[in-house]
């Protein structure tokens, strides 16, 4: 016998040993190029790539201890599988934790690659394999590293569920599926493969490794799922064509490396399988093409419908708008006298024409800023002041109309500036709104007022509550959709829009702030918040 040959395994087990490794590290290490290449090397794909280049690494130097009779090979290969176990490990938590929350924080990463750092330096000073038998070409492992190895592997596939669970409520019902399909082929994958290397770490028993393995392509035909018809990484139809096709072929090519019966049946049930998921593949990628085709061609039509809604809505509102005006100030000269003197009887129903010719205009001008928000046409000039004057003057100009119903307002603006970046005019809009809002829908009682910096959060928070009608539960939802009604709302202000919340919205979206409601019901009040960044 040479020097440099041992006695390696039985051709029975080179069979298995093919059959396991190549075609599912092939399969693999595509997807991962495949991914990067169609979506632009984007870092979820990049992290990918590195999954899977590491897992095509460890499958290659695993098939070399399965079915190379040269000791020298086996023994350089089975001393690095721990630390290249360890590294695909960390990448396809990566992964995940990228793919479920979208941006993993430096911290994290670091402490990953650390994870890493102790079997690559085991490896490296050649203590990973403690003793080697070169007649049956097989290694001891060191305890440090294999037990190390372990209690890895069981961190990340907690850390791996724990991902899930922390993004869980906050995630749409698609993004859901999308992941908890990935995770079960992940976890499969992981508890397959940890469960046979813990066993055969602590029996010896090596062949279970070789068995386990054949999970794979359950694992890797989820994957392909995933990236097709869950649209992981964007793919159109062409890519789902190319990964269904490179998937029956390697699946087929198996054949090549049966030479039993058994295995030979094995083989052509993977391939029908492959086959019958490449159709169905195909035929979803074809549908979903057809879907998007017919959905792009509605979005056109529906911004051109909206296009030219918003041309006559402006055309009509300017329109009607300049008659008010008119009629407004005609009213306002017969007020004055500019007509000469007006009788007693008169000078009412003059005030109710004025009173409602400016409320007209209020709306239709309400109306004209929502369309011109709606269609990008705002803009606004940011500036550093203090927004307790604002608020002053928001509260001086509804004074009048509180004490008319009997409604007391109550501010307590703090005595420190409440700096912000803004536009005036439009934060002007909002706060008229909101003030406007619970003094209208608050029949009797208070409304109170408060201003309050907060600068562990760099913001400014404004809070306006009532004793008034309050907010149903279902009209809560609707509160700052455009448009958007109370279901009794009109019955107290009966000039009511429903495009006032809707435009306060949008602004303060704009000023990378943010508005919401609470209220306990019909009847029990409502509060409103406006929180916006300090300068």
């Amino acid at each position: 016998m040479d020097i440099n040959t041992c006695f390696a395994t039985t051709e029975a087990y080179h069979t298995i040993a093919y059959y396991s490794h190549i075609i599912p590290s092939v399969i693999a290490l595509f997807l991962g190029i495949f991914a990067t290449w169609k979506s632009r090397a984007s870092q979820l794909s990049i992290i990918f790539l590195t999954f899977t280049a590491a897992f095509t690494l460890w499958m290659v130097g695993d098939l070399v201890n399965w079915v190379s009779p040269d000791y020298i090979w086996v023994y350089f290969t089975w001393s690095w599988l721990d630390a290249t176990t360890i590294t695909f490990f960390v990448a396809g938590v990566l992964f995940f934790a990228h793919l479920a929350r979208e941006r993993v924080s430096i911290f994290e990463k670091v402490l990953l690659l650390l994870v890493c750092i102790p079997g690559f330096i085991i490896t490296v000073t050649g203590h990973s394999v403690i003793e080697f038998t070169q007649s049956v070409c097989e290694a001891v492992n060191s305890d440090l590293l294999t037990n190390y190895k372990l209690v890895v592997e069981g961190l990340l596939v907690v850390y791996l569920i724990g991902n899930l669970i922390f993004v869980w409520r906050r995630i749409e019902k698609q993004k859901r599926m999308q992941l908890s399909v990935i995770l079960t082929a992940l976890l499969l994958f992981f508890v397959t493969f940890a469960g046979s290397d813990y066993y055969s770490s602590t029996t010896g028993v090596y062949e279970v490794n070789l068995y386990s393995l054949f999970v794979l392509p359950v694992f890797l035909i989820i994957m392909v799922f995933s990236i097709t018809n869950l649209g992981l990484f964007n793919f159109r139809l062409l890519g789902t064509q190319i990964l269904s096709y490179v998937l029956i072929l390697m699946s087929g090519s198996q054949l090549l490396f049966v030479q039993d019966a058994t295995h030979t049946t094995l083989a052509v049930i993977t391939l029908g399988i492959s086959m019958a998921f490449g159709v169905l593949l195909l035929q979803n990628a074809q549908k979903e093409q057809q879907a998007r085709k017919k959905i792009e061609e509605l979005a056109s039509q529906l911004e051109t419908a909206n296009s030219q809604q918003v041309i006559l809505i402006h055309f009509i509102t300017h329109q009607i708008k300049g008659f008010v005006a008119k009629s407004r100030n005609i009213f306002s000269m017969a007020l004055e006298g500019d007509f000469g003197p007006v009788g007693p009887e008169l000078k009412p129903m003059l005030q109710a024409g004025f009173d409602s010719d400016t409320k007209g205009a209020t709306v239709i001008q309400e109306i004209l800023n929502a369309a011109n928000i709606k269609s990008g046409k705002v803009s606004y000039t940011m500036e550093a002041f203090d927004l307790r004057p604002l608020i002053e003057d928001m509260v001086n100009y509804h004074n009048a109309s509180a004490t008319e119903k009997g409604v007391s307002v109550v501010m307590d603006l703090g005595t420190e500036p409440a700096r912000i970046l803004g536009d005036r005019a439009q934060l002007m809009n909002v706060f008229k709104n909101v003030v406007d809002n619970s003094i209208k829908y608050t029949p009797k009682g208070e409304v109170r007022i408060s201003l309050t910096p907060e600068p562990q959060k760099k913001m400014v928070l404004f809070a306006i509550k009532d004793t008034g009608v309050g907010i149903t539960p279902e009209d809560m939802q609707n509160l700052f959709t455009e448009g958007g009604h109370g279901k009794d709302s009109v019955k107290v202000n009966v000039e009511s829009t429903g495009f006032g919340l809707y435009i306060v919205k949008q602004i303060v979206d704009a000023h990378k702030g943010r508005v919401w409601a609470e209220s306990e019901g019909a009847g029990k009040g409502t509060q409103f918040y406006v929180e916006l960044p300090a300068a």
